[in-house]
């Protein structure tokens, strides 16, 4: 059982017995539970949104190009947010190299680089190391990060849903750098740790000094009553403890920490539970403004979740590989697949109704979410034609239409992506895949 971070008798019983300690030096240290203030200023943020083992080919892609297109079943969820979706069929992972079309297909998705060589045998082809470059996400915060104007604490913050803790080429898409994979945070009471840890410490000393005055007025009673004023003046002091920490820091927030359920399991049966809390805790910290990009990876490549509560029962990566002659497994990918843009319509209709602090807009008028894939048909092993689903606004591109490119690299899509977020570079991952520019939607 997954312990709640909000319980913390045993770390309460030690606070307590150091209340002496805690009343001498804490209150100076205040200033160590200063976050980002919020900035008014209009804000873009990014969301890359990653579900495993390709997509199923009939029920995904529209047949009508432009603004016409028809929703298909798999992306039925995103009818309300239609004028603010954009597909984009073509899209191709051009890197090639060490590793299989899996391992390629996850470590370069973001990187649009090659693996070095290694040791980590796929199931075929060369073995392979870790990508090459850095991803979108991080080349992107590091040039937010570097202007005060858009800094915030943290930059990225990585989110997982049932990520094994397994470290390679099949569980890592991010990249702080070559060789410098970035491990997601699967566990939303370790994120909610990471993005509020020092207001769970405030919470707790406000716990634990309200169990010092109860202490406190116990022993008053039983000593002599011309002392009693010592008593008196240390529950003064207590006291005025307690509203320095309440009121510490209250406006640097534009909202309060959110309240996670408690004792959510980490284990399979329990995904939508534990996607809800990670995407409830992403919109929250994009309101506080802890951050502007977010990484949400379910899985792993060659994931292979038991999906039961859709009744099904074998594990995605094994539906994967059968035949699309297979109808009952082409029933199920398409159950799975619909879930996950389910999660994507979650989180888009969150941000929608969520208003930018001191606005009237949207923060999904400033928000821009990318749902993709490692691979774009799973029996196939193809990186071409990868699943792109954009949902959002204030990026500049032609919202609400189905788009069809010939071919493009990644490439070409990351570093539009990033004019639009402001950081003009000419190329991105291997250059030669670069060529041609930024891609225009």
């Amino acid at each position: 059982m997954t312990k709640n971070p909000h319980t913390f008798l045993d770390r309460r019983d030690f606070f307590r017995n150091s209340a002496a300690v805690c009343m001498a030096g804490f209150i100076p240290g205040l200033s160590n539970l200063e976050f980002v203030g919020y900035d008014a200023n209009t804000k873009k943020r990014l969301v890359i949104l990653f579900s495993p083992n390709g997509m199923v080919r009939d029920g995904f892609w529209p047949e009508t190009e432009g603004p016409d297109f028809e929703l298909t079943p798999v992306l039925k969820p995103l009818e309300s947010l239609r004028d603010q979706t954009l597909i984009v069929h073509g899209i191709c992972n051009k890197i090639r190299g060490d590793g299989d079309n899996h391992m390629r297909g996850m470590s370069c998705l973001l990187t649009a680089n090659e693996l070095f060589p290694g040791n980590i045998q796929g199931g075929s082809d060369t073995p392979a190391g870790w990508a090459k470059g850095i991803s979108i996400d991080q080349e992107i915060k590091t040039f937010l990060q570097s202007n005060s104007a858009t800094r915030t604490r943290f930059g990225t913050l990585e989110f997982g849903v049932q990520v094994p803790d397994d470290a390679n080429p099949w569980t890592r898409m991010v990249y702080a750098g070559p060789n410098q994979p970035i491990a997601p945070i699967s566990d939303p009471y370790r994120m909610f740790s990471k993005m509020y840890g020092e207001i769970e410490e405030r919470e707790n000393l406000l716990s634990v000094l309200d169990l010092v005055k109860q202490d406190l007025l116990r022993v008053r009673d039983r000593i002599d009553s011309k002392d009693q004023w010592l008593i008196d003046s240390h529950g003064q002091y207590v006291q005025q403890m307690k509203t320095d920490l309440t009121q510490s820091n209250r406006d640097d927030f534009a909202v309060e920490p959110i309240r996670l359920p408690t004792n959510v399991a980490n284990e399979n049966d329990k995904m939508p539970e534990l996607a809800k809390m990670q995407m409830d805790l992403m919109v929250n910290g994009f309101v506080n403004d802890l951050n502007r990009i977010s990484t949400l990876q379910f899985t792993r490549s060659v994931g292979n979740a038991r999906m039961r509560w859709l009744d099904v029962n074998e594990g995605h990566h094994s539906l994967s590989h059968n035949s699309d002659e297979h109808k009952q497994s082409q029933e199920k990918l398409t159950r799975i697949n619909t879930w996950y843009c389910e999660q994507v319509a979650y989180l888009a209709k969150k941000l929608r109704e969520t208003k930018e602090p001191g606005t009237n807009q949207s923060m999904l008028d400033n928000t821009l979410i990318i749902w993709t894939n490692e691979l774009g048909h799973g029996n196939s092993h193809t990186l071409n034609n990868l699943p792109m689903v954009m949902v959002g606004g204030g990026f500049g591109f032609e919202m609400g239409r189905f788009a069809k490119v010939k071919k493009v690299s990644t490439d070409r899509l990351w570093l539009a992506i990033s004019h639009a977020m402001g950081h003009r570079i000419e190329s991105f991952g291997k250059p030669n895949l670069s060529q041609g520019g930024p891609l225009r939607l």
